[in-house]
């Protein structure tokens, strides 16, 4: 059960055991606290008793939560996990918090961006994007990210792969979807674990053909072209632990003429990756967050 928490919280030992002490001294500071107001009321216990007190602690919890968060150093996740019961009794549904990985250019993650940002400032936005995720230093994508205010993430080798995958860096950042576009690394398996169903990529191709290692970006068109295809595409898709493996969401096709080479077949498939990228996110997100 502490495991399953640890990742969904996105926390280590040492902050799961200050979490757990702060639900614990909350919860009994709260029960004090509400016996000595009630004892100001003058009423004997009784079904009335009962009910006030009820609804006293109710209303007393969150704030000696936060307060004995404040010692323990764990206000900050205290405010975020209060606003989720907030919303959920409320019926608020929130925006679901987006991290885009990318290594290049950034201009799916442009469009995805803007995507957002238009679907929100009309009201019928489900997502934002929050912060973007490049390993590469001095990549395009990072000055796209300065541009739009958009917090970034420059992650290490060593620590993606035989760390935690930067599991609760993301946790603690509120991430709750992360969003491939163009990233080269591989998604190591703690990663995957710790985002079931809520990882995504685009591939340049319609899978399974002209997928797997090592097939990325001009080689993909490359090989198309040289296998002589009337057609090709893209390919949205989960990801799981396998290259270019995950169920597949969406495809989109075009065609490919005699004239055709991997270059002009690029633009294709761009026009394609801008078209869909962004409104297929955005589809998936609203089945999400109505449930």
């Amino acid at each position: 059960m502490f495991e399953k928490l640890k990742q969904r919280w996105g926390v280590n030992g040492v902050q799961m055991l200050l979490i757990l002490c702060t639900f614990a001294l909350g919860g009994s500071l709260c029960g004090v606290a509400g016996r000595k107001l009630m004892g100001l009321t003058g009423l004997e216990n009784g079904v009335l008793w009962i009910l006030l007190y009820i609804v006293l602690i109710t209303l007393l919890w969150p704030f000696c939560v936060l307060l004995i968060s404040i010692p323990f150093g764990q206000f900050s996740f205290f405010i975020k996990y209060l606003a989720k019961i907030w919303n959920r009794m409320s019926g608020n549904k929130t925006k679901v918090s987006v991290a885009i990985f990318a290594s290049g250019a950034g201009s799916n993650a442009e469009k995805i961006i803007e995507h957002a940002m238009l679907a929100n400032k009309s009201g019928k936005g489900h997502y934002s994007v929050d912060l973007i995720v490049c390993n590469k230093p001095g990549a395009g994508v990072l000055a796209i990210a300065a541009r739009y205010g958009i917090e970034t993430l420059l992650i290490d080798k060593e620590q993606f792969f035989k760390g935690d995958g930067y599991v609760t860096k993301l946790k603690n950042l509120g991430i709750q979807f992360i969003v491939l576009a163009g990233f080269l690394w591989k998604v190591p398996t703690s990663l995957i674990r710790a985002y079931p169903d809520k990882i995504i990529n685009i591939h340049p191709a319609l899978l399974p053909g002209y997928g797997g290692k090592g097939m990325y970006g001009s080689k993909v068109h490359e090989a198309i072209i040289a296998a002589g295809d009337k057609e090709s595409g893209i390919t949205i898709h989960y990801v799981d632990e396998l290259y270019d493996h995950g169920s597949i969401i969406f495809q989109g096709r075009c065609a490919i003429d005699e004239k055709d080479t991997a270059e002009t077949l690029a633009q294709k498939i761009h026009v394609l990756e801008h078209r869909h990228y962004p409104q297929v996110i955005e589809d998936l997100l609203k089945m999400q967050n109505s449930r």
